[in-house]
């Protein structure tokens, strides 16, 4: 499982012309699932993510958490973050998982990420075209990958 996590002033998701969810400060997560994984990684991953420290303290540090900043997340499912461009010019994805084994996992990480920062968490609309829009803070971007071995 691969969360690639931005520290964002702002971020919305629209699905044809609709929001379905939308943070002020805080951390915007692209998730894509393996086809190896499996609900075991997502307390660590959740974890990580809330705990990371990239938000600034009083001397503009990275040194804060999403849990010590009051921030928000979005969370969006990405499979494309599995893609294979190696070979040739058009990606492959196989190693995205499908569609039947990712929706339950990335609502299973949607949940222990809630529960983790006591909170909802605003979210995407699994397997839609999706329209993004944030503002990236810093810029801070980080991927972040915890896989079955």
């Amino acid at each position: 499982m691969i969360a690639l996590i931005q520290r964002v002033k702002r971020a919305r998701v629209t699905v044809d012309g609709r929001e379905t969810g939308a943070i002020g400060e805080g951390l915007l997560i692209l998730l894509g699932v393996h086809t190896s994984d499996t609900e075991d990684l997502i307390p660590w991953l959740a974890g990580k993510c809330a705990r990371l420290r990239i938000f600034p303290d009083e001397e503009g540090r990275m040194n804060r958490s999403l849990i010590d900043h009051g921030g928000s997340a979005l969370v969006v499912s990405q499979f494309t973050l599995y893609g294979n461009a190696e070979k040739g010019n058009r990606p492959s994805f196989i190693e995205s998982a499908r569609p039947e084994v990712a929706e339950p996992l990335y609502e299973a990480f949607c949940t222990a990420l809630s529960e983790a920062l006591g909170q909802p968490v605003a979210t995407g609309e699994f397997g839609a075209m999706m329209d993004v829009d944030l503002l990236n803070w810093g810029p801070v971007t980080l991927s972040i990958e915890r896989r079955n071995t």
